[in-house]
């Protein structure tokens, strides 16, 4: 089935090319070689236009539904893998399409652009497969992204706790090894696909004596693992439909083999995946604000006060100026910081800067926006008050705002 996905894909590329040859070609991505360019390859732009078909036709009417039933949406997802628009970082040599960051993020803001609910709900495998693409041996890729490619299935990273959310060095989950095996215990909290996923990537403390840079190992866990207990799913402000669970592992048996990495490379490997993933969720951000944008611009056409649309009133007409310079700014830090690491190179300082800039001009975006809806933007018979909840969870994962200005801040010190 995900076969027949790629088919569809390569369908829409330029004559002549197959599935395997567009995906090399959009992962190795031609940038002109004459110096600075904003130009989206061809394939770059079909990707674009088939994730924006997809969340006009499958997201954006659904949306609302989602947000007030709190259902997790298996059947956007579904058609979404169908799509071939899930898992597309998978390297093609374990069935994935092998594509680049920066190929991410245009994906992200195009399915964030529907709801940022139901994109964390497709995308949120991207974060708990970036360890293995960082890290794992053949075998597991093969065992463990390989099935990721042959059906419908989810996966989630296990690393917040309830004490220990952007302290990642403050993680309490154990980990002991006995022979060729290794017992987890601990509690996970706030786990996006919770309770859908297949498997987990996990972060654990394997030798409590270490400093944090050399304390954790990380595992994959298969969830049907003796020991494990999915918690409740959590009801939040904003994105409603995403699968947000704590997870408990109780003497939890895992296999050395499952062990991702050496010893004691867990925090390394983890902060690995956030210089990947970083971006895709200010991605995501961007596609909040842009909506945010054009709800409000629309509705600014419609909306008369005084004798004339608001729009002409220069208290709305620069509102709408600040979200579009918002919007295009961030989009260019979030695509610097996908270039960078597409290149080879380390990313997070880029990466930090793009996730702490979309997120706040996502909330910037979405606050604005009911502003000018006026009372009909509070409330939500109108689209502006969901993006608004929706908006505010981009400041808090994958690292506050607060924590990606601590980075920011000290690798910018660094230089000096």
């Amino acid at each position: 089935m995900f076969a027949r996905s790629l088919v569809r894909l390569a369908a829409r590329s330029p004559a002549g090319a197959t599935a395997s040859s567009t995906a090399t070609a959009t992962a190795a991505r031609a940038y002109s070689s004459s110096g600075l360019c904003f130009d989206l390859t061809d394939e770059q732009r079909q990707l674009q236009e088939t994730a924006r078909r997809f969340a006009a036709d499958h997201i954006i009417p659904n949306a609302r539904e989602y947000d007030q039933s709190a259902k997790y949406p298996w059947d956007i997802v579904k058609a979404a893998w169908e799509t071939g628009l899930m898992n597309t970082h998978i390297p093609a040599e374990y069935g994935g399409l092998g594509l680049g960051a920066l190929d991410g993020a245009i994906l992200s803001e195009e399915l964030a652009y529907g709801c940022s609910g139901i994109s964390t709900a497709i995308e949120g495998n991207n974060l708990a497969e970036a360890p293995l693409i960082l890290a794992a041996n053949d075998e597991q890729k093969k065992k463990y992204l390989g099935r990721m490619t042959e059906e419908c299935l989810m996966a989630a990273y296990c690393v917040t706790e309830p004490v220990a959310g952007s302290d990642v060095a403050g993680i309490k989950t154990t980990a002991v090894k006995k022979g060729d095996e290794w017992v987890i215990n601990g509690q996970k909290m706030w786990i996006t696909n919770g309770s859908v996923a297949n498997w987990y990537y996990v972060l654990a403390r394997s030798d409590p004596n270490a400093n944090a840079g050399r304390a954790f190992t990380c595992f994959i866990v298969d969830k049907d693992t003796p020991g494990i207990t999915v918690g409740r799913k959590e009801m939040n402000m904003g994105q409603r439909c995403s699968d947000t669970r704590g997870i408990t592992f109780e003497d939890v048996v895992v296999p050395d083999c499952n062990r991702l990495g050496a010893e004691g490379e867990g925090f390394k490997i983890a902060m690995g995946a956030f210089d990947i993933t970083r971006p895709l969720v200010g991605a995501g951000a961007v596609g909040v604000a842009r909506r945010a944008m054009d709800e409000a611009a629309r509705y600014s056409l419609e909306r008369k006060t005084m004798g004339k649309p608001i729009s002409e009133h220069q208290a709305v007409a620069f509102m709408l100026a600040d979200m579009a310079i918002g919007v295009e700014t961030s989009r260019l830090a979030v695509w610097r910081a996908a270039y960078e690491i597409d290149q080879g190179r380390r990313n997070t300082y880029y990466a930090s800067i793009a996730k702490a800039l979309a997120s706040d001009v996502a909330n910037k975006n979405a606050t604005d926006a009911v502003q000018i809806f006026g009372g009909n933007g509070y409330n939500t018979e109108y689209p502006v008050e969901k993006l608004m909840r929706d908006a505010k969870i981009f400041q808090i994962y994958e690292g506050t705002s607060q924590i990606q200005r601590m980075i920011i801040s000290r690798l910018l010190l660094s230089n000096y």
